[in-house]
């Protein structure tokens, strides 16, 4: 492939070339279509191509692509109302920037500013970005060994382990920062009343508590946050993924005492907020809330996995399904390596966690009959898998 002569061995590549897309399915440029349920790692939330995006990009390109923060621009002021409006209230303040990992970049910043203090705790199994805040706070050694060191006073807790948490929190501790499910570890599901307990502790130590929604935001789990499973707020959330349909944008949602603790100049982004990623971002948000998307994902999410704790009753090579929503993880009791590469023969596209689990991150506007189509397809991927390994 022609890319790879520019791009390094960077990415885990497939050996597809898709040339466009359209709701829940993409075609190669063969014109072989498939089912994605990769979805752009979560990018393509409102589905491919979705039709209030795409209306609102060619009208803002005739109007004007960039409009730096310091000055103002009616597109990014209608975005911010229409994502304020579906915050958690308390939530009122909003930095715009271009990525999960710069969301995450702030909201470590602004935590450790407004409390003077150091220290961080974050989850075993955590994902949080591999840029250098991002990453001192992901658990993962593959991804922090080569870059060591990173930022210090970083303390890691079990996922779930209200005690432990509690007794590694200090006078110095700053933030506890975790996903409400955990995605790049395998879609682990945070155990009921953990969220709320971490809230109370947080609040009775006077720590900032951030939600990294970029993965489990914005619908995906069957509400439009995640953490509303579970009826708690943060002081922070960070947001990204599909927020704009596909454009890249990130968000930083903050209490506002927090956020009024930066200075002018202390942070910025230059593309954040640029017109044409709010023109975007109003799209997706008019999709998820006027078109329904996020009942959908409530209503697919549980066929899907309805479908696969059937497939686990017939198949000895699942070990478990987990998730909310559409937001899925497979875990089986060997690689995932064949499977993947078998779906794209027969015409279905999957994403991973690590080497054992499948994770299903499909577009909310997937439909039943794509879903009842997958679930056929991995049904007899499945029977030659176990076939060839005898089981």
């Amino acid at each position: 492939m022609t890319e790879d002569q520019f791009m390094g061995n960077i990415y885990q590549r497939f050996p597809v070339t898709i040339e466009r897309g359209l709701g829940a399915h993409v075609w190669d440029i063969n014109g072989k279509e498939y089912i994605d349920c990769m979805g752009g790692y979560g990018v393509a939330l409102v589905g491919h191509c979705n039709p209030r995006v795409v209306k609102a990009l060619k009208a803002q390109l005739d109007k004007i692509i960039t409009v730096h923060s310091s000055l103002y621009n009616k597109t990014r002021e209608e975005f911010l109302e229409k994502l304020i409006k579906i915050a958690p209230s308390s939530l009122g303040h909003v930095y715009l920037n271009n990525s999960g990992a710069e969301a995450t970049e702030a909201a470590i910043k602004f935590a450790r500013k407004f409390t003077g203090k150091k220290k961080m705790i974050a989850m075993n199994g955590s994902y949080h970005g591999k840029t250098f805040g991002s990453l001192s706070v992901t658990f993962n050694q593959k991804y922090r060994k080569a870059f060591e060191p990173l930022l210090s006073d970083v303390s890691f807790t079990p996922f779930g382990d209200i005690e432990v948490l509690r007794a590694t929190i200090t006078p110095d501790t700053a933030l506890v920062i975790l996903e409400p499910i955990q995605g790049e570890s395998g879609i682990h599901v945070a155990p009921d009343g953990f969220l709320q307990e971490v809230r109370k502790v947080c609040n009775e130590n006077g720590v900032v508590l951030i939600f990294d929604e970029i993965q489990s935001g914005l619908g995906r789990t069957g509400k439009m946050w995640a953490s509303q499973h579970w009826d708690t707020v943060p002081d922070i959330m960070c947001l990204a993924k599909g927020i704009a349909g596909g454009v890249p944008m990130g968000a930083t949602l903050v209490k506002p005492d927090i956020l009024s603790c930066i200075g002018k100049g202390e942070q910025s982004s230059t593309f954040g907020g640029n017109p044409l990623s709010c023109a975007a971002g109003i799209g997706a948000i008019e999709a998820l809330t006027e078109d329904r998307l996020v009942e959908n994902a409530a209503v697919m999410g549980k066929l899907f996995r309805d479908g696969f704790e059937r497939l686990k009753e017939k198949h000895k090579i699942i070990r478990e399904v987990r998730g909310k929503g559409l937001m899925i993880g497979v875990e089986m009791k060997f690689e995932v390596k064949d499977i993947l590469f078998d779906g794209i023969a027969n015409n279905l596209l999957l994403l991973y966690s690590g080497k054992n689990i499948l994770r299903l991150l499909p577009p909310l506007v997937i439909s039943e009959s794509d879903i009842n189509k997958a679930l056929e397809t991995l049904d007899i991927i499945l029977t030659r898998e176990e076939q060839r390994r005898n089981v």
